[in-house]
């Protein structure tokens, strides 16, 4: 952008110095050479005035002294044919002036003054002759001086044009730097107006769009904050239900339960208390209760958590009737991402195989690798498959659900340093890929 706007005052100075210099150089061209033909008919004169009052000997030697003293050559034509001075051709302006007409022409050599002299014995005529090179001679140091002052100008023009364009991109850069760090997730990003008024106003609502930002993420850390402490409730007496089951087993694998839900819900009241909190899916570990690491710190056998999570959903596949088949590799696929966050990724998507989808429906859950690259954590259902592939996006489905499992899905996967894939099964369902990196 600098580069383009020096270029462009460059340019427009260029343009105006050519129309202002070019016509004052003819001026200072013409204006020399008027000054070198009026010194010649000066001299011409002089010689004019002598030889209406003298002739011979006094003639020639003033005629001599003139010439000797100046580069013009004067030559006096007398009216019996011959002449003094510098040789010269009795031209047809000779004769012209021998009529009785001062005049100036123009000759090869340069121009010539031409006055006659009447006397008694007829018109003589005084001829100086100005060469090409002293018509020109004050021209060429004038030029330069004019070139010298362009020079000078453009420079000027280009150290202002510089100056003014250092400014713009400056303003333009902090604003591109704002809007990167605002794009990393540093919301307490601003930029100080500055530049142009255009540049100024981009850069002030910028800051407001930053500051309603972190508006909207209060309001929402408060939202999730209240909603898990209105958890807390239902979960206690959950827990108090589960404490009177008689089956030991079944007493001690609900209580394992509430406790990674209760778990759960104690991270988002930590994330929501944050400034910068992590507001999207669990934060704790599967049992030790302090604050997970990102995600792409973590790691976790694909497969054991794949087995895990098959074993808690088939109790209800077989309620429902629905075949369940687990594809999965006899060695370990550690993965970039903690065990509880690929847990609660994978019983979202199984959760939605048994929202849309009826009941007797078959699902797939396989893990593989591809070679050289990542590990692969299918979901496959034989239902009626995703007509909206955009439900991924947050909060927008098409039937019924509020759209967040598959954004929070594809979140987690993102930042572990994979993805999510969403297309059809072999069967004609939906078929949901989590490639997520090795460890």
């Amino acid at each position: 952008m600098r580069r383009l706007l020096v270029l462009y005052g460059a340019a427009i100075t260029s343009i105006v110095i050519v129309a202002l210099l070019g016509p004052l150089a003819m001026l200072v061209r013409s204006m020399a050479e008027e000054h070198a033909i009026g010194l010649a008919h000066q001299e011409a004169q002089g010689v004019a005035v002598v030889a209406a009052v003298a002739s011979g000997d006094r003639l020639t030697a003033v005629v001599r002294s003139v010439n000797a003293s100046t580069q013009r050559q004067t030559t006096v034509f007398l009216p019996d044919g011959t002449s003094i001075g510098v040789p010269a051709k009795r031209s047809a302006s000779v004769e012209l002036a021998a009529r009785g007409r001062a005049f100036t022409a123009d000759v090869p050599a340069g121009r010539e003054v031409l006055i006659p002299v009447g006397g008694p014995k007829g018109v003589a005529v005084v001829r100086t002759l100005v060469p090409t090179e002293l018509l020109r001679e004050g021209w060429r140091p004038a030029l330069f001086t004019l070139a010298a002052v362009g020079a000078v100008l453009l420079a000027m023009a280009i150290f202002a044009a510089e100056r003014i364009a250092t400014r713009m991109a400056r303003s333009v850069r902090d604003l591109a730097s704002v809007a990167n760090r605002l794009g990393e997730g540093d919301l307490a990003a601003h930029v100080v107006p500055d530049g142009p008024p255009e540049v100024a106003s981009v850069g002030r609502v910028l800051n407001r769009l930053g500051d309603r930002i972190n508006e909207l993420l209060a309001s929402e850390r408060e939202f999730v904050a209240d909603l898990s402490h209105r958890l807390r409730t239902p979960i206690t007496a959950l827990r108090l239900d589960a404490e009177g089951l008689s089956d030991p087993e079944e007493r001690r694998q609900m209580g394992r339960h509430i406790a990674e839900l209760e778990a759960s819900v104690d991270a988002l009241i930590r994330a929501a208390r944050q400034p910068g909190g992590h507001l999207g899916g669990p934060a704790n570990g599967p049992a030790g209760g302090q604050p997970a690491r990102r995600a792409e710190q973590g790691r976790c056998d694909a497969v054991r958590v794949v087995a895990d999570r098959a074993r808690f959903w088939s109790v209800l596949a077989e309620d429902q009737h629905r075949p369940l088949r687990v594809d999965l590799p006899n060695f370990p696929c550690v993965v970039r991402l903690e065990a509880a966050r690929l847990g609660a990724s994978l019983d979202a998507l199984i959760d939605n195989v048994f929202a849309h989808t009826p009941d007797g429906s078959a699902f797939v859950l396989s893990v593989t690798r591809r070679r050289g690259g990542p590990f692969v954590v299918a979901v496959e259902d034989a239902g009626s498959g995703i007509a909206d592939l955009a439900m991924t996006r947050r909060g927008r489905s098409g039937v019924g659900s509020t759209g967040l499992g598959l954004h929070v899905v594809r979140r987690d996967a993102e930042e572990a340093g994979g993805r999510l894939l969403v297309g059809r099964s072999p069967a004609g369902g939906a078929r949901v890929v989590l490639e997520l990196p090795p460890a």
